[in-house]
């Protein structure tokens, strides 16, 4: 049970991380009717960059390890707004109506944003 409490939080975590990029950062949108289609959105998309996140990361980072230790891992700003790009792609594609417009100023602040709400959420809620 203890696993599907932290899943749970994670999901929930990167889901109020999302809506806060979509409030703060300009490029990021999120263009829904009610409170339940932004929910159930924020959700999905959550959902979305945690499999993507999870599925692309390690096979990026051990093919471009060279890259990371070439740029002092730098090289990861780029590479996680490639996958927040993504993650919008997919969400288009699922007719979603989430969106990240252009790279520099969207995804990579986007991501990096994410990141960080996600990481300071999960370490006040402990999830373990």
């Amino acid at each position: 049970m203890g696993f599907l409490k932290g899943l749970l939080i994670r999901l929930a975590t990167t889901a109020l991380a999302f809506w806060l990029a979509t409030l703060l950062i300009p490029g990021i949108t999120l263009e829904s009717t009610s409170t339940v289609e932004t929910v159930t959105t924020l959700l999905l998309v959550a959902a979305i960059f945690g499999v993507v996140n999870a599925v692309l990361q390690p096979i990026i980072k051990t093919v471009g390890c060279g890259f990371y230790l070439l740029t002092l891992g730098l090289i990861a700003l780029v590479v996680n707004g490639l996958l927040f790009l993504l993650t919008s792609w997919i969400a288009d594609q699922a007719g979603l109506p989430f969106s990240v417009d252009g790279f520099w100023p969207a995804a990579v602040l986007g991501a990096l944003f994410v990141s960080i709400v996600t990481w300071v959420l999960g370490a006040i809620l402990d999830r373990d």
